[in-house]
């Protein structure tokens, strides 16, 4: 496997993990599967060394992923802010997760950066902001749980991992790459793959937990969503869907249900862009915008032009302060400019 660390680096790294005894790792808003993921892998390591460890996230994360072992001892910063607050105070060492600026914590970020206590990043987002100490960067890498697979490889410690380890791993490399259907075409990913399997993990049961543990609620908003919310836009080979907080009362659904939608229009023959808008729960005035491309489309040069975001090619995000009508009239905006490329 690759060696992802200069041996300067790797010896950083190893001295700044052996002197802290209290550990925060942090991870971005919204956490998905590869920062949860990660996250809980990179926990359950430094317990193992003996460290004291506390997994901080900026708001909840989806109810599907809280089967994960370890899940239930995540801390919400959200929910606790005072507690949280404390504990990243009195934190000596940070492990930043799966982000790769310090505004990616939102409400949380003020509270990290005001800790001078060394941080280290284990990210695979592009352009990394300079405010760690070490920095482990792979873009080209398939999830953040990928990086931190090589790098437990390359200190030695990826044979010693526990099954509940390579269950985490694993899990977040799953979630961040469709299942391996996409950004997964690298003869390393599985080689990881291997050996995380080698340590008795069933993938079958991991997809299941992760992609079959639907509620009605979720079973009922997709199929209104496909035939009520999905806007083809077929000669510019894009969708369009949206998603007000009244529907979401409407249908009863929870968090995480609607993990996934952003994917489904582009099963449709030629679809090279789908984009999902949806109101923030807490903030109505707030559209959170995903978009998903396959092939050389680039999600992440429309998020950063026009959604005040990022991300990687073929799956990026951002935000939009305004209505949903004038979120969607943002949206053609951006087709029609990128016109070229989807036709």
């Amino acid at each position: 496997m690759e060696k992802i660390l200069s041996e300067d680096a790797l010896l950083q790294f190893r001295r700044l993990t052996a002197e802290a005894q209290h550990i925060v790792i942090c991870t971005h808003v919204n956490p998905d599967g590869d920062a949860i993921g990660s996250s809980l892998a990179m926990k359950k390591y430094l317990a193992r060394e003996g460290k004291n460890v506390e997994v901080v996230v900026p708001t909840s994360f989806p109810d599907f992923l809280k089967w994960m072992p370890g899940a239930s001892e995540v801390k919400v910063y959200a929910k606790h802010e005072e507690e949280m607050s404390a504990v990243i105070k009195e934190a000596d060492l940070f492990l930043v997760a799966d982000y790769n600026a310090p505004s990616r914590l939102m409400g949380m970020e003020a509270a990290v950066i005001a800790n001078p206590a060394p941080k280290i990043m284990i990210d695979h987002h592009t352009d990394p902001a300079d405010f760690c100490q070490v920095v482990v960067s792979r873009p080209d890498m398939c999830a953040t749980a990928e990086v931190w697979c090589h790098l437990l490889d390359q200190t030695g410690e990826l044979d010693a991992i526990s099954h509940d380890e390579a269950v985490c791993i694993y899990t977040a490399m799953m979630c961040d790459t469709g299942a391996f259907t996409y950004a997964s075409s690298r003869p390393a990913v599985y080689e990881c793959i291997g050996k995380l399997l080698a340590c008795g993990i069933d993938k079958d049961k991991i997809y299941r937990n992760v992609f079959w543990t639907a509620s009605p609620a979720r079973m009922k908003l997709m199929g209104y969503m496909l035939y009520v919310k999905m806007d083809v836009l077929t000669q510019m080979h894009a969708s369009i869907m949206t998603l007000t907080n009244s529907e979401r009362r409407l249908f009863g659904i929870k968090n995480g249900d609607t993990e996934g939608f952003v994917n489904m229009p582009l099963q449709i023959m030629g679809m090279r862009l789908s984009v999902f808008l949806a109101q923030d729960t807490e903030h109505p005035d707030v559209i959170k915008v995903s978009l998903r491309s396959v092939d050389d489309f680039p999600c992440n040069e429309m998020a950063a032009r026009f959604f005040n975001g990022g991300g990687h090619k073929n799956a990026s995000g951002g935000r939009l302060q305004c209505s949903m009508d004038e979120a969607v009239e943002t949206v053609k905006k951006a087709i029609r400019a990128f016109e070229s490329l989807l036709k």
